[in-house]
């Protein structure tokens, strides 16, 4: 045991660890100052944005009795402006009246912003709508960049086997990237933001910083609307800022006395931002922080796991994680004994938490930790071993749950509280076909971008799995 706890001393102080200095965060004490607006700001924002929020509902309810066009564009701009969240029952009675009139003769524009919309919602439209305005040669051509943009917007609410979607894709993303220097502006800037990133898969708050921008270009913009956008955009920065100030009075107390900032990357500030993708409304401030939490949690242990503890502490550390309690991390050197302790109090303060509001699955908490410390001790005892699976499937066994997507649907719903059922969440530790879906892509995504940017062997890739499984020599 003295000798183990030597090692592992010498390998904590040491200057060049198994993957080097992790780089230290940009951010540090920045949240603990920043101060956005002053508090008389604040009200004034607060009390400025009511009174929006009732115009822009009489707005609404005018819509309603107007053609399908101008439906259709009231929704479309409340959404890339963010605002769409204060008015969800308003929109959904919107999108039900637009359905009913789907069938109306619509021009191309009109047709792929309708689709795209419906598609968005959950309605069930057929990509046959575009079947119409197909040549002879069977293509359908424009040179309108503003259809050829929305087009291509459309074509990325797709799903497998619509072929004449995947053809607008390829196409109208040829055109746009031809035309794009030559655009106005305000156009141009919307087509560069869309080849980068299509609307679809934009955060919410990322899009409606770019187009409150863009929006304020239009000269068919309302002021108000405009007005109101950008009130709610820093009344929400103001909230996240809180939270950030928050998490980072709890991240350097947990730094500091886990002493993690040797083997972990500081992605406290990374971790926040993620979680606004998952939900960005004021009322799920208290979700954003738990996951961020529990999340950065599952990246101190990724680092643990891959580039610093032994097979045996791994062992060790997972199996005192299993039983849970103050004896089980007794066979673990002091560093690993001093992050459990700072594990469970963490995960302990969120169960009181979720407890005092009354959360009936606040047990259901650690979980996370467990299941993500025995998939990465897993993947360890492959890399000490220099052992490889012979396929993907074998690889996806662990590697797609490690990817923490499925935990994160659970742990979402929990934080939100009666939001999901015992049932519900019964299911989606099932590892349901959907679940694993997503985790699979998100393994994925994130080995190609490792074995890019790292190249080290340390960790096992899906990718390299692939290359073994088909004899082929891994790209240079």
């Amino acid at each position: 045991m003295a000798a183990d706890e030597a090692r592992s001393v010498s390998r904590l102080h040491s200057e060049e660890d198994m993957h080097g200095k992790h780089h230290s965060t940009l951010w540090g004490d920045f949240f603990l100052h920043h101060v956005p607006c002053r508090p008389g700001q604040y009200l004034i924002m607060k009390d400025n944005v009511e009174i929006m929020k009732e115009e822009v509902k009489k707005m609404l309810l005018d819509v309603g009795s107007s053609d399908l066009s101008h439906k259709l564009d009231c929704i479309d701009t409340l959404e890339r402006l963010g605002l769409d969240y204060h008015y969800t029952k308003e929109i959904d009675e919107l999108m039900c009246n637009v359905f009913e009139a789907r069938d109306q003769d619509l021009d191309l524009t009109t047709t792929s912003q309708l689709f795209y919309l419906l598609r968005k919602h959950g309605y069930h439209i057929s990509s046959d709508v575009f079947l119409k305005f197909r040549d002879d040669k069977g293509d359908i051509v424009t040179n309108d960049a503003r259809c050829l943009l929305r087009m291509y917007e459309a074509a990325h609410v797709r799903v497998n086997g619509e072929e004449i979607l995947d053809n607008i894709l390829i196409h109208t993303k040829r055109q746009l990237q031809c035309i794009v220097d030559d655009l106005e502006p305000t156009l141009q800037e919307e087509v560069r933001y869309a080849l980068e990133t299509p609307l679809f898969r934009r955060l919410n708050r990322v899009q409606a910083r770019q187009f409150i921008s863009t929006y304020e270009k239009s000269t068919t913009r309302i002021n108000m609307l405009l007005e109101f956008s950008k009130l709610d955009f820093n009344i929400l920065l103001t909230l996240y800022c809180e939270e950030l100030k928050d998490l980072t009075l709890w991240w350097k107390e947990f730094q500091a006395q886990a002493n993690t900032t040797i083997y972990a990357r500081d992605r406290m500030v990374e971790m926040h931002f993620w979680m606004m993708g998952v939900f960005f409304e004021p009322q799920y401030s208290y979700s954003r922080k738990m996951l961020t939490q529990l999340f950065m949690i599952v990246s101190v242990l990724d680092d643990l796991y891959d580039s610093h503890c032994t097979t045996e502490e791994g062992n060790a550390f997972t199996a005192a994680l299993q039983r849970w309690d103050e004896e089980g991390v007794e066979q673990c050197p002091t560093y690993l004994r001093t992050l459990y302790t700072n594990i469970r109090a963490t995960i302990k303060a969120i169960e009181e938490d979720l407890n005092f509001q009354n959360n009936k699955h606040a047990k259901l908490v650690k979980g996370l930790i467990i299941d993500m410390a025995m998939c990465y001790n897993a993947e360890t005892e492959w890399r000490d071993k220099k052992y490889v699976p012979a396929t993907v499937d074998e690889h996806l066994k662990i590697s797609a749950r490690s990817s923490g997507c499925m935990h994160l649907v659970s742990q979402g719903f929990i934080s939100m509280g009666d939001v999901a059922t015992s049932e519900a969440l019964e299911w989606a530790s099932t590892y349901p076909k959907i679940v694993r879906a997503v985790c699979i892509i998100a393994r994925l995504a994130n080995d190609i971008m490792s074995y890019k940017v790292e190249k080290h062997q340390t960790i096992l890739w899906c990718l390299q799995c692939k290359l073994v499984q088909k004899n082929t020599a891994p790209p240079q």
